[in-house]
């Protein structure tokens, strides 16, 4: 009799990862298992980030993972760092946003466009947690329209003038600097702002129903001056920002994987465990239905991301397909956590389970880095050529 199938792991997709990429996922693992969970269902409950574990996280070497190790980076290849993002969306997608907007949205655009002064000035600091960052792209009014930018910057001597606003910010209130793109004469430019300088003023966003372990603010620049040296020089246009949001949905691909295991562990344990009408609600035909379905669903959200990340490693990867994987599985991990607190019946509305609360962060992630209309969009113009937005 052959040997039964990982229930999370139905295609055995860890059998086609390196032994560095296994090792990877199991380092990661076994923190979130160790530090993370018995912590984040209060930290969420509380509204509060767990500030606490940022030190470990850098250590783990989770921040701007992909980084060569000349700037005091892991270096890892791409599907390593999908499979650090998993996991931590495994705990909580406020983790793994905090680790994303780090890695991808931060440290990514100094790498990518700043000078070697600048990455070598900041890119150790942030790998190591000493230097926080957050991205300042999304406007009040702008949404899913960031050419519709009104923030903006002007030459004044050797410095530039930053006024305008940012909204929907992860890490804005943590942040030590802060990725600001702004309009100016030569078209969208980004900057380096330390949030320390005068005029510039970070105020959280409370009230929150999603992402509650993560801190989400608005940020304000009044009159904001920053010098030359503080501009990253080698990008202009959309292209820069855009650049960003590529690396960071390439890793959201990967996170709500980790939420959609989590939630399908648990409702397997639960409906073993749970017994009605005199049998445990596992030996329902509609339970395994259900099941079932969510093991199909999560595995090819697994080979879809797997395939994504070999593209980018291989330096093929484009942002149709990072967006055709984000759409599907932000999709398919929230209809798995809104099933599974359905199973959970009334217990399922409690923080003591896991499934209520990726069910509300997810309505976070299936938003942020491009809607799930705007992805559907770019994959329809790539197949028309025919632009809809």
């Amino acid at each position: 009799m052959s040997a039964r199938l990982n229930p999370l792991d139905l295609y055995d997709v860890r059998s086609l990862l390196s032994d560095e990429e296994r090792m990877v996922q199991d380092s990661v693992g076994r923190f979130v298992d160790e530090k993370v969970l018995p912590i984040i269902g209060d930290a969420f409950d509380q509204g509060r980030f767990p500030k606490e574990l940022v030190s470990e996280i850098a250590n783990l070497g989770l921040l701007g993972a992909t980084i060569p190790e000349k700037y005091g980076c892991a270096g890892m290849n791409g599907v390593s760092y999908g499979l650090i993002c998993q996991e931590l969306e495994r705990g909580d997608s406020g983790l793994r946003s905090f680790a994303s907007v780090q890695s991808s949205l931060c440290m990514y655009p100094i790498y990518a466009y700043g000078t070697e002064e600048q990455k070598m000035h900041y890119l150790p600091k942030m790998a190591a947690g000493e230097v926080i960052g957050c991205f300042g792209l999304t406007e009040p009014h702008g949404g899913s329209d960031p050419a519709n930018m009104k923030t903006h910057a002007k030459k004044d001597g050797g410095d530039w003038v930053i006024n305008g606003a940012k909204m929907w910010i992860t890490n804005g209130n943590l942040a030590h600097i802060a990725i600001v793109w702004a309009q100016t004469e030569d078209g969208i430019q980004g900057f380096i702002v330390p949030t320390s300088t005068p005029g510039f003023t970070a105020q959280e966003v409370h009230k929150k129903m999603s992402l509650r372990a993560s801190v989400t603010s608005a940020l304000f620049f009044d009159n904001v001056r920053v010098p030359e040296a503080n501009r990253l020089p080698n990008v202009k246009g959309l292209k820069g920002p855009l650049g960003c949001l590529t690396q960071a949905r390439y890793g959201i691909t990967w996170g709500p994987i980790g939420a959609a295991q989590a939630c399908l562990k648990e409702v397997l344990d639960y409906t073993h465990d749970r017994v009605l009408f005199g049998r445990p609600l596992a030996s329902n035909q509609a339970i395994q239905i259900k099941l079932a379905e969510m093991a199909r669903r999560i595995t090819m959200a697994q080979l879809l991301s797997l395939q994504l990340g070999r593209l980018k490693d291989a330096g093929n990867m484009q942002p149709t397909q990072v967006s055709l994987a984000k759409w599907n599985n932000c999709r398919m991990a929230i209809d798995i956590a809104r099933e599974c607190r359905d199973i959970l019946g009334g217990a399922g509305i409690t923080t003591e389970h896991v499934a209520i609360r990726h069910a509300l962060n997810l309505e976070s992630v299936i938003t942020y880095e491009g809607t799930e209309t705007v992805h559907q969009l770019v994959v329809g113009r790539e197949l028309t050529g025919i632009n809809a937005f």
